[in-house]
């Protein structure tokens, strides 16, 4: 299925679901959650200086991770998340040769698929310290966690009230 059917479902769940999701007390305590475990996973990568290494791969090298067809990991449960965390999804893409989520500074999505949160191509990871470097990946593995947690109980909520 094309992205863009993907964010028409996931609008058409937020327009249905959307109030009902944020009433519940389960997946507003896991959006906390995981809004929380984002902000971590981002601060443990700036300290390891990913950010900084990505970027100058993708200006200096001409190579970026976020390629076009990254998008197509994406479903329309991970993205109603980021609606309900307040993303405003584009209405195109930005780069015909990047992912559809890639905006002019980076991804413009909260929450990401797995493979976004923790791929960090070999060349990379090699000049991080190992120990910045495991730091990132705990703090990823909650986030992680935290996601999975909450699509399911958002599957289920919405599942339990039709």
């Amino acid at each position: 299925m094309k992205v863009e059917k993907k964010i028409r479902l996931a609008v058409k769940l937020h327009d249905s679901y959307g109030l009902f999701l944020r009433e519940d007390p389960e997946v507003t305590v896991l959006l906390e959650r995981l809004n929380a475990s984002i902000r971590a996973s981002k601060h443990a990568m700036k300290k390891a200086r990913i950010n900084d290494i990505c970027a100058r791969c993708e200006t200096l090298e001409g190579g970026s991770c976020c390629g076009a067809g990254i998008e197509n990991n994406y479903d329309e449960w991970l993205i109603l998340i980021n609606l309900l965390l307040g993303v405003k999804l584009p209405d195109n893409r930005y780069d015909d040769r990047g992912c559809y989520f890639l905006g002019p500074t980076g991804c413009i999505l909260k929450a990401r698929h797995v493979i976004c949160i923790n791929y960090v191509c070999e060349r990379r990871t090699e000049t991080v310290d190992p120990a910045l470097l495991a730091n990132l990946r705990d703090k990823e593995g909650l986030e992680i966690e935290a996601l999975f947690l909450l699509k399911e109980r958002i599957k289920e909520a919405i599942k339990s009230n039709e």
